[in-house]
């Protein structure tokens, strides 16, 4: 089933805030909430995230109605990304070193940013790359 394609761009905006404040303050412990944000979209697609609960009960009944849809597994995929780049940055920024910690959270921020201000996932291309690859091997 497709999912409205502005909720994955409203997740987009809100993980660039939470990521941008994680580089301003060094707060391990927001990164774990973005963490554990990614972790929830990536297993149960990007609508069981919390910012995709957030989008569904109290953005979406205020816009109009979609006009635009995509497939779930390219954001799905995306979350499982931002969650490996999240996971870094917090162990990074728990255990050190600490560029660890802020270069995985500068990585995971900008695809945010790309989502959030322009439509562009890089998670979903870098999906729809890799299902290419899979079917040329096949």
């Amino acid at each position: 089933m497709d999912i409205d394609a502005r909720g994955p761009r409203f997740g987009a905006a809100v993980t660039t805030v939470v990521l941008a404040v994680v580089l301003i303050t060094g707060s391990p412990w927001l990164l774990a909430w973005q963490t554990l944000a990614f972790a929830l979209g990536a297993a149960g697609g990007p609508g069981r995230s919390p910012y995709g609960w957030v989008f569904r009960r109290l953005v979406r009944p205020r816009l109009g109605p979609p006009v635009a849809f995509e497939a779930p597994e390219p954001p799905r995929f995306a979350q499982a990304v931002g969650l490996l780049f999240a996971g870094l940055g917090l162990v990074g920024l728990v255990l050190g070193p600490e560029w660890l910690g802020l270069a995985a959270t500068g990585a995971a921020l900008a695809a945010a940013f790309l989502n959030a201000a322009f439509g562009y996932c890089l998670g979903c291309e870098m999906y729809l790359l890799v299902r290419r690859v899979a079917v040329r091997v096949e």
